[in-house]
């Protein structure tokens, strides 16, 4: 899996804000940190609500006066931070599951229709396209122990793409096709590419000269930004316990010489930077990280699905500082902003927990969880997903997926800049929330 080598701008429409320079990508940075530069939100109430016609799976960038997210419908979105009007919209072909990366006047973003786009941040204009050879989601036979066990079957819970890192004038993100991209941020044109064993749907992290980033064939790659070279690759485990519990769709995190990353193999992962080599690992029993993690003053902070779990460990030997338990589960990566941590569930709540004490501070519920939620929530405040797939078929568990989303999840990951909470909801709304 060898690397082939190939072959005066409009500024966002007001001066950036605090925090918004961290705000531009996925993840606050580079690095995937997942830390803000604001105050935490109260989550006391909404500024505004805006409306797509599809499901928000993106997460928000920020930068100035201007908030970017895609949506299923297909639209990358620019919305105006103060009020929530929309400046303008931008059409792919297929729905868009990247959140978008906004440097230097320009927006960079994927779709489902296989092709990475940047747009002019100020008025939504194309400035390229890259066609990569197409996305697809993971598959394999009788995933999730669905029947029958013989037949490749995609995964329903394969539900983001990749989302472009840029540094230093190059865009990477990964795909669809198993391979990673490096371009040139003005003009699209391809720099390297790295074939990888299967799907990429983790966004890369970029550090120090070095891409590391996650694929469904188990494997967390440490790339040369420059040339796309492989450095190491350090291999996770499988779930013996569920059919095809493998790879990561978890994004990787940098910090002091350590990368983190959640894994399909019930496992959450510290790796040496340098080396590959492990340093530690935590057992979630089972429980997937989809969601990415946010690391700052030597704690790393993570949700999961099963075992619906939020929690903090030491970055450097993987003790456990605290260990709270989720109404459901959580696709959606922790953002942390002051004192607070703020995360998304897939009963359509955002929560707050204060870093410090380990306890929860506030919840804030979406309108598509209060019209369509309490039917699926038990008397303690469960989401009661097992009643929302039929049957083990493929087509029941894609019903049941669908089903969830009917609640309003939160899988979007929130963003938080001067106060205000920026996150996206399968209800379709994007929020601003106090």
């Amino acid at each position: 899996m060898r690397p082939r080598l190939l072959a005066p701008l409009v500024a966002v429409l007001l001066s950036p804000a605090a925090g918004s320079a961290q705000a531009a990508m996925f993840r606050g940075g580079p690095a995937h940190l997942g830390s803000y530069a604001s105050p935490p939100a109260t989550l006391g109430g909404v500024a505004w609500r805006f409306r797509t016609e599809g499901r928000v799976l993106s997460s928000p960038a920020v930068v100035g006066g201007t908030v970017f997210v895609g949506s299923t419908d297909g639209r990358l979105y620019a919305v105006d931070r103060a009020t929530g009007a929309e400046r303008w919209r931008f059409q792919t072909q297929g729905p868009v599951a990247s959140s978008p990366a906004v440097v230097d006047g320009l927006a960079y973003v994927s779709s489902v229709d296989g092709n990475v786009y940047a747009v002019d941040a100020a008025t939504g204009a194309e400035r390229w396209r890259f066609a990569t050879r197409g996305e697809r989601r993971f598959t394999a036979p009788g995933i999730h122990g669905a029947i029958p066990r013989t037949e490749r079957m995609p995964d329903p819970f394969d539900v983001f793409l990749s989302s472009p890192t840029v540094v230093d004038g190059v865009v990477y993100i990964g795909s669809g096709d198993q391979h990673v991209y490096a371009l040139d941020a003005r003009t699209g044109a391809r720099r390297w590419e790295f074939a990888a064993g299967d799907v990429i749907h983790a966004s890369p992290a970029v550090v120090d000269g070095v891409v590391y980033i996650g694929s469904w064939d188990r494997n967390l790659y440490a790339l040369d930004a420059r040339t796309g070279r492989e450095r190491w690759r350090h291999t996770t485990g499988a779930d013996t316990v569920i059919w095809n519990q493998v790879g990561l769709a978890s994004s990787p995190a940098v910090a002091e010489g350590l990368v983190f990353v959640g894994g399909r193999d019930g496992r959450f992962h510290a790796v040496d930077a340098a080396t590959g080599a492990e340093r530690w690992s935590h057992d979630n029993h089972g429980g997937w990280t989809i969601g990415s993690p946010a690391v700052r003053d030597g704690v790393v902070y993570f949700t999961t699905s099963d075992g619906r779990r939020f929690k903090a460990l030491d970055a450097r030997t993987g003790a456990v500082r605290f260990d709270l338990e989720n109404k459901a589960i959580s696709f959606s990566s922790v953002a942390l902003a002051g004192t607070g941590a703020f995360y998304g569930t897939s009963d359509g709540w955002v929560h707050a927990v204060d870093v410090r004490t380990g306890a929860f501070t506030a919840h804030f519920r979406t309108d598509g969880s209060r019209e369509h939620g309490d039917p699926w929530t038990d008397s303690t405040g469960v989401l009661r997903t097992s009643g929302m797939y039929p049957d083990r078929t493929l087509d029941g568990m894609m019903i049941g997926m669908r089903t969830m989303m009917t609640v309003g999840s939160v899988l979007s990951s929130p963003v938080l800049v001067d106060g205000v909470l920026y996150v996206g909801s399968t209800d379709g709304q994007l929020y601003a929330i106090r």
